[in-house]
């Protein structure tokens, strides 16, 4: 799996816009790529499969958060191994995810999650990965959770507040706060 320093892929996948935009078939659709949103920070969160359990629970709290990276400089990309269809079909037939402002981006050859190490063995899908890319296209936080257990965007979100202060930030450290002065 890829790591703090090293270099996230390029890619050019499918995906179904976030907002209402993603929510009509005529307009559902675009390619987002690794330069769509150059000079800022990238948050690309996997999960393994649409129509599943853990998943739109993430998903749906990721985009509830997704005001919040913007705030920051942030874009959030939602990523799965299922069809920019299926992903269209899951936010229409989803309650929690018809208003989704983040796009849900379609890596069916399974490029992404390879090239970034999360692809499972065992299943096949892509693994409950997160990812913060800074602006120079470098992987600054990486986790991964095991196929049944949820993340907390909360935590991503603080950790993107912390690594955007280029200062010594101690546990639990929260925006506002104050950081670590070395002694001189």
């Amino acid at each position: 799996m890829l790591t703090v320093g090293d270099t996230f892929p390029a890619f050019a996948l499918k995906a179904v816009k976030g907002g209402p935009a993603g929510l009509k078939l005529d307009t559902a659709f675009t390619e987002i790529t690794s330069t769509s949103d150059e000079g800022k920070w990238k948050l690309v969160f996997f999960w393994p499969k649409d129509f599943t359990f853990v998943c739109p629970t993430e998903i749906v709290a990721f985009g509830k958060m997704a005001g919040d990276f913007a705030d920051r400089d942030t874009v959030v990309y939602g990523v799965s191994i299922d069809s920019e269809f299926v992903h269209l079909n899951w936010r229409l037939h989803h309650q929690d995810l018809r208003t989704l402002p983040i796009p849900m981006l379609a890596d069916i050859k399974r490029e992404l999650a390879a090239a970034t190490g999360v692809l499972d063995k065992n299943e096949g899908v892509a693994l409950r990965a997160t990812f913060l890319v800074d602006p120079n296209n470098v992987v600054r936080y990486a986790a991964v959770n095991d196929l049944s257990v949820g993340r907390n965007p909360a935590e991503v979100l603080r950790v993107l507040d912390a690594l955007q202060t280029d200062e010594l930030c101690p546990c639990n450290w929260k925006k506002g706060e104050e950081v670590l002065r070395p002694a001189a």
